[in-house]
């Protein structure tokens, strides 16, 4: 029984507008403090959970040959391109009807191809016992991250405190699920951190292609039966016919929504993994390197009387005087200018220039 990564490669990184466009999403960007793209960074930190020839990358089907350039080491029948974006549900139900083919019970590691992880150790370590876990159990683990503070702009995870599992190798413990919640306010967000039971929810999950499928025939008929006929359509010369008109009709929907949520065996294991979604401008100027005065500069500038700025320009000199905890992002697309605390807004610009017909600045 082998284990395969899937890495979830296809959003479009509203979020990161002028920097990120559709042409150019995060994750094929250099974000982090590194000169690696986030999705390289994601492969990187798989070397040691599974071979690169079990390592599948799902995305849009326009950013294939994005990915070939990117991952020259990934075979190229493992690149899978969704002729449109679905969420998640139906890009993990693809891709445990494509590992079926392999092994039925072949063990899965999902995770997204835009996020920062900077213990990589620990990493490896959870993400094997996780696989561990599930190998002879119908199960679905998530990775629950640590919480350093009252954050907001994620999903929580409630698990039961008593552990369910201990993996004694490892040391790493696994705790039943009590509930999801959603993005909470800050108030609810700061109960959550003190009752020491809620933990980030990664989105990342560990289980068998058998035991995804078998939720979804229950949480999601629609879905399944739609992946019915995309999985009959495998190996032959309509598979590509049957996989664009079955996604042109299907309904986008989470894996957290459509199927986490409402089963009974999803497990979480706690990590502290240094782990950042980087879902906005202001996630990235937290984690960047800054100056004495606090600001994180990408760029030729002049900052004077300036801090606490996140400062980045592919075009031309900027300059700033006098002006605190700002985002500013210059490029060839359009420039940004807002403060910090409303980062999570950005996407607001996207969803303008999409109604004005402005499709050359996305």
């Amino acid at each position: 029984m082998k284990s395969y990564a899937i890495v979830m490669a296809g959003g479009v990184g509203a979020r990161f507008w002028p920097y990120g466009t559709t042409r150019l999403p995060k994750q094929f960007l250099p974000i982090a403090n590194s000169d690696d793209t986030m999705l390289q960074l994601t492969i990187k930190r798989l070397k040691d959970i599974v071979p690169i020839d079990q390592v599948f990358v799902i995305t849009n089907r326009q950013y294939i040959d994005l990915v070939k350039k990117q991952l020259p080491r990934i075979p190229k029948e493992n690149i899978i391109g969704e002729p449109v974006g679905r969420n998640t549900a139906p890009c993990i139900g693809l891709a445990s009807i494509m590992l079926k083919q392999f092994d039925e019970k072949a063990k899965m590691f999902v995770v997204p191809a835009d996020h920062l992880i900077e213990n990589v150790d620990e990493f490896t370590k959870v993400v094997n016992s996780g696989l561990k876990f599930v190998e002879d159990r119908d199960a679905i683990v998530t990775l629950g991250i640590v919480p350093s503070h009252p954050e907001t702009g994620y999903g929580y995870i409630q698990f039961i405190e008593d552990a369910f599992y201990r993996e004694e190798s490892s040391g790493v413990n696994i705790y039943r699920v009590k509930t999801f919640a959603e993005k909470p306010t800050l108030d609810v967000a700061k109960i959550f951190l003190e009752s020491g039971d809620f933990l980030w929810n990664s989105g990342m999950f560990i289980f068998r292609a058998d035991t995804m499928l078998t939720q979804m025939q229950g949480q999601l008929p629609d879905l399944y039966h739609a992946l019915q006929k995309i999985e009959k359509s495998l190996h032959t010369a309509k598979y590509q016919k049957v996989l664009d008109q079955v996604f042109a009709e299907i309904k986008s929907i989470s894996i957290d929504y459509g199927v986490m949520e409402k089963a009974k065996n999803v497990y979480v294991i706690k990590a502290d993994l240094k782990w950042s979604d980087l879902g906005s401008w202001d996630e990235v100027s937290r984690l960047r390197v800054k100056d004495k005065n606090g600001n994180a500069i990408m760029g030729d500038s002049f900052i004077k009387d300036a801090h606490n700025n996140l400062i980045m320009s592919q075009k031309g000199f900027v300059s700033v005087i006098g002006a605190d905890d700002l985002i500013i992002i210059n490029t060839k697309d359009g420039l940004l200018i807002c403060k910090k605390e409303r980062s999570q807004e950005v996407k607001e610009i996207v969803d303008y220039l999409k109604r004005k017909g402005m499709s050359d600045y996305i």
